[in-house]
């Protein structure tokens, strides 16, 4: 029997190489694909994935039953190809799986008639997102690369990695700008987020690379043949990321200025509440991940790592098996779960009080301020403030305030309870924040007493602590 699988992890490639190639400016795609794939991909996701713009540089070929039963797509791609051809507009032509699904290969043809007009088969099929973004950037390195001999630009650093639908990119994107420039480096490229096809031959003549994600990247950077750095999360990799860019750039004066400046300003937050008692907290909070590879590596090493706070697990979303996933989170419960709108909803299923905080697509949620970072040092103090504010919501919603309802009222008979409710009942405390567990287990209590005064019970049973989870 074939498994089943409840939820995907990721978009596939061809969802890639949209996100990748209508990200430079002077490109425009002509998807070879069915009506509706345009919708799909260049209205109804963008539209809530990072609130990206309608794309105008995106053309569907639109293919209908004729094409993909009988005749082929290639009569319908050349009308397309016609109707867009404008003087210093590359146009690229990428198929999609239903395109793929009936053989389309379009470079011949290409080579023929539209020797100026490049075809990327998105395999959208055999690869997920990740693998196709990293594939796509390659391919536009080895189409668009002038050839000539690297000539290196001292000082100059160029961005890998920012691509539409990438979760929380202007943000963690503009914290990556000011570590590099506060270090003394020179911003050359942001690709391919704010480049154009003019600027790939380029890469190779800056003084290092920035991969800026995990997931992909790395082979553009590889061919690329210049020094890599990852950009960082939490304290260690950061420091280690501008001591070394300092090193490389030959300015480490510059750098350790910088870094001192940084505990001085930017890390102050987080050493005030280290101080305080908030810090208390810390080794009680319980948190899960499920997000994308930098994300969901670098948020457990800065919480459980540098806070000392307890990672429950943290799952890449490209290799998750979402029903495990589901059963996990539902299991365990964390008190803060970073994650994606599928995790929300295995949360809701069961009514849980776990603290959702996005860190990935898919998901209905705009990620455009650059005030939201996970990355760098403004990332810790972003995500610690987020946290430690949750964590007083929490509190606000177990003061004892006189709210107005019949059902709240304390029960005025005694209830007894069994020695197996009462284990459960401890359990279930266990699980509510350290600051609020007296309170929260006072609520349990109540409700499950007036549970059992309507059901004419003498005593709390653990059925009854079943009807409150």
């Amino acid at each position: 029997m074939t498994k089943t699988v409840r939820d995907e992890s990721t978009a596939s490639a061809y969802w890639a190489a949209v996100n990748t190639f209508c990200a430079l400016k002077d490109v425009h795609v002509i998807a070879d694909a069915p009506v509706g794939c345009y919708n799909l991909v260049g209205v109804a996701v963008m539209d809530y994935t990072d609130a990206v713009p309608y794309l105008e540089n995106l053309t569907p070929t639109s293919l209908t039953e004729k094409e993909i039963a009988s005749s082929g797509s290639s009569e319908v791609v050349c009308e397309t190809i016609e109707k867009l051809q404008v003087p210093g507009r590359q146009l690229i032509l990428v198929s999609s799986a239903e395109s793929e699904m009936i053989g389309s290969d379009h470079e011949k043809m290409l080579m023929m008639k539209y020797p100026d007009i490049r075809f990327f088969p998105s395999n959208s099929l055999g690869e997920n997102e990740w693998q196709g973004r990293d594939r796509a950037l390659r391919w536009l390195y080895e189409q668009f690369d002038d050839k000539k001999p690297a000539s290196i630009k001292k000082g100059t650093v160029s961005i890998i990695g920012p691509t539409y639908g990438c979760f929380n990119s202007p943000s963690d994107l503009a914290e990556l700008k000011r570590l590099i420039e506060g270090v003394g480096g020179r911003i050359a490229h942001i690709y391919p987020f704010e480049s154009s096809l003019h600027d790939i031959a380029s890469l190779k003549n800056s003084d290092i690379i920035v991969q800026m994600y995990h997931e992909f990247g790395s082979e553009l950077a590889g061919v690329v043949g210049r020094p890599v750095l990852h950009a960082p999360f939490g304290m260690r990799e950061t420091e280690e990321f501008i001591l070394k860019m300092g090193k490389l750039l030959n300015r480490e004066d510059e750098a350790a200025a910088f870094m001192k400046e940084e505990k001085r300003t930017i890390l102050k937050p987080l050493w005030d509440l280290w101080r305080g008692p908030q810090a208390e907290w810390f080794p009680t909070i319980r948190f899960g991940v499920i997000a994308a590879e930098s994300y969901a590596r670098g948020i457990k090493t800065f919480l459980q790592e540098e806070m000392g706070m307890q990672c429950l697990f943290s799952h890449v979303s490209a290799e998750a098996d979402n029903t495990a996933v589901r059963s996990e989170v539902q299991q365990k419960q964390p008190q803060f779960l970073f994650g994606r709108i599928v995790d929300k909803i295995y949360l809701a299923e069961i009514d849980s009080k776990t603290r959702f905080i996005p860190a990935g697509f898919p998901g209905p949620i705009v990620r455009r301020s650059l005030g939201t970072p996970f990355m760098g040092h403004s990332g810790m103090i972003y995500l610690l403030q987020e946290i430690v504010n949750a964590l007083y919501d929490m509190l606000f919603n177990f003061l004892p305030i006189n709210r107005q309802s019949a059902s709240g009222a304390t029960p005025a008979v005694k209830v007894a309870w069994s020695s197996d409710a009462n284990a459960i009942l401890n359990e279930m405390v266990k699980k509510a924040p350290f600051i609020s567990q007296i309170s929260f287990g006072r609520e349990l209590k109540r409700k499950a007493e007036i549970i059992a005064l309507n059901q004419g019970r003498e005593s709390v049973t653990p059925e009854i602590l079943q009807m409150i989870k």
